[in-house]
């Protein structure tokens, strides 16, 4: 499947030609996962929500397979602080949502948070449309082999703390899984990696595609940590 449209720096391709085949287990997840797989929070029938997308950037680092994740500035008035994968909303320069506008975003919104080349990204894949109920957000999880990589770093200190990258070696290790315990009693997967907790929607994510593509090793369910916690 190619999927292209036009934006200023050229066409977007949605591609799976030439990927490394250790990705090959998640392009399988992506094209089998169903919607309830990921996460019980679906997209409001009556259209309700901001259109938005993600972008879960995989690349082969120093340590094998890594994924790109960013720190959200500790100013901001929603989900301050907190590791996540680049992204936002969609703007009106992105298209249409329902067909190449979360394609555009993702990739608008990383150059913009992290300052990667978009031009080196090849986006492979789209995961169902979920749901965040606290902000409302409609997320487009639009997945990217970074096939060129480019420099990464804080653009904005406003929006942004940090910029990092995560071997997936990292993510799987049992070690580093925990169960995150929020204040109102909400529990989720965790990630402790990078001096970082990896919690809420974006560990959700990476907890289930680990799951379906097949990654995931047994770790202690029973371990929890809670969100103030610090390496």
């Amino acid at each position: 499947m190619t999927h292209t449209s036009n934006t200023q720096d050229g066409p977007v391709t949605l591609s799976k030609e030439g990927l490394p085949g250790w990705l090959d287990p998640v392009v399988h997840a992506v094209e089998t996962v169903e919607p309830l797989q990921l996460s019980r929070f679906l997209p409001p029938k009556n259209g309700a929500g901001r259109q938005s997308a993600v972008l879960i950037l995989f690349g082969e680092g120093e340590h094998g397979p890594e994924l790109l994740l960013m720190e959200r500035a500790g100013s901001l008035r929603s989900h301050a602080g907190q590791p996540s994968f680049p992204g936002g909303a969609l703007d009106p320069e992105d298209g249409d949502p329902k067909a190449d506008g979360p394609l555009r975003a993702a990739l608008r919104e990383a150059e913009e948070e992290t300052g990667l080349d978009p031009s080196g990204v090849q986006l492979f894949g789209v995961l169902p449309k979920l749901y965040i109920p606290v902000s409302g957000f409609v997320v487009t999880p639009v997945l990217g082999w970074w096939r060129e990589p480019s420099p990464v770093g804080v653009v904005d200190p406003n929006e942004t703390a940090r910029v990092f990258t995560v071997p997936v070696a990292d993510l799987t290790d049992p070690v580093n899984r925990a169960i995150a315990v929020h204040p109102s009693g909400h529990k989720g997967p965790a990630f402790l990696v990078e001096s970082a907790l990896v919690w809420g929607f974006t560990a959700g994510i990476i907890d289930r595609l680990m799951h379906y593509a097949g990654w995931e090793r047994p770790w202690d369910r029973e371990k929890q940590v809670p969100l103030d916690w610090r390496a």
